[in-house]
C-alpha cells in the first residue's frame, strides 16, 4: 500500500528522513550533483510515497540542494564568472524552460503505473550517462554557431522534461553537455548547472502546483525540510570526500545503485 494521501509521514520515520537524506546527499556530493536521482527511489520505496507525491517532493527537495550548492561553489566558481557565460545558460534555459513546463503537464496527466516505467527508465539512462557521460574534459566544443545553438535548445528541452518528469536538478545530465557541446571546464560546467537547473526547476514547480498531489509539501513540511537538511549536510560530506574515492571506483557503484533502484521502481507497476 503507498501512503494514503490524507496522512503525514510519521514522526517517527524523522530520523531516517535526515540519515536518508544525507547518505544520499553524500553520494550527489561526490560527482557534484544533489542526488535527487538517489533520493527519488527512497521516497518512493522504504517511504512509500505515491509516484506524483515523491516527484513533487524530491523536486522541493532539489530545489534547495541547488540554491544551497550554488551559495557553496561561489567561493571556488565565482558569481561574475558563472554571469559572464550567460549565452550558454540563456541557450540551454530557451529549452529546459519549455522542456520542464511539458515534462510537468505530462506527469501530472499520466497515470502511477506508467509513471513509474517511465521513472525506472531514466534511472537507467541516468545510470549509463554516469558510466559514460562524466569521463569528459574540458577541450573544444563538439559544435559552434548555429547547429550549436540549435543543438542547446534540442538538449536543453530533453533535459528540462527529465528534470520535471523525476524531480531532479539535471545536473546528470546538463555537466556532460556543458563539457561536451560548449568544452566549458568542469568545475565551471557544474555551476553553469545549477545556474541552469535552478529556473528551470521552478518552472516545473509551477506547473505541479496546479495538481492536487501538490498538497503532499504541506502534510510533509517537517519530513521535506529534515531530508533536505541531511542532503544538505551530505552534499557537502561527499565534498570533502571527492579527493578519496577514486572516479574508477565511483561511477560504476553509483550506476549500479541506479539500476537496482530502476528494477525496484519498475516491480511498483
Amino acid at each position: 500500500m503507498m501512503q494514503d494521501a490524507a496522512t503525514a509521514t510519521p514522526a517517527r520515520h524523522l530520523p531516517l528522513a535526515f540519515g536518508g537524506g544525507a547518505v544520499i546527499g553524500s553520494l550527489g556530493g561526490l560527482i557534484g550533483l544533489g542526488g535527487a536521482e538517489f533520493r527519488l527511489p527512497l521516497l518512493i520505496g522504504p517511504f512509500r510515497f505515491a509516484a506524483l507525491e515523491a516527484v513533487i517532493l524530491n523536486k522541493a527537495m532539489s530545489l534547495i540542494v541547488v540554491a544551497a550548492a550554488l551559495i557553496f561553489r561561489s567561493r571556488t566558481v565565482p558569481f561574475d564568472a558563472v554571469a559572464a557565460h550567460w549565452p550558454i545558460i540563456l541557450n540551454l534555459l530557451v529549452g529546459s524552460l519549455v522542456g520542464a513546463w511539458f515534462g510537468a503537464g505530462w506527469a501530472v496527466r499520466a497515470k502511477s503505473k506508467t509513471l513509474y516505467k517511465v521513472i525506472a527508465v531514466l534511472l537507467v539512462v541516468i545510470a549509463a550517462v554516469l558510466l559514460f557521460g562524466h569521463g569528459s574534459n574540458a577541450g573544444q566544443p563538439l559544435l559552434t554557431g548555429t547547429v550549436q545553438l540549435f543543438a542547446g535548445i534540442v538538449a536543453g528541452f530533453a533535459i528540462g522534461v527529465v528534470a520535471s518528469l523525476l524531480g531532479v536538478a539535471g545536473g546528470e545530465l546538463l555537466i556532460p553537455t556543458l563539457v561536451l557541446l560548449f568544452g566549458a571546464d568542469i568545475k565551471l560546467a557544474g555551476s553553469l548547472s545549477l545556474a541552469v537547473s535552478l529556473p528551470t526547476m521552478l518552472v516545473g514547480f509551477t506547473r505541479y502546483s496546479r495538481d492536487q498531489s501538490f498538497a503532499v509539501l504541506g502534510r510533509n513540511r517537517t519530513f521535506l525540510l529534515v531530508m533536505a537538511l541531511g542532503s544538505i549536510c551530505g552534499t557537502f560530506v561527499g565534498g570533502l570526500l571527492l579527493g578519496i574515492v577514486p572516479a574508477f571506483v565511483l561511477l560504476p557503484a553509483l550506476a549500479v545503485i541506479l539500476i537496482i533502484s530502476a528494477i525496484k521502481v519498475w516491480r511498483h507497476t
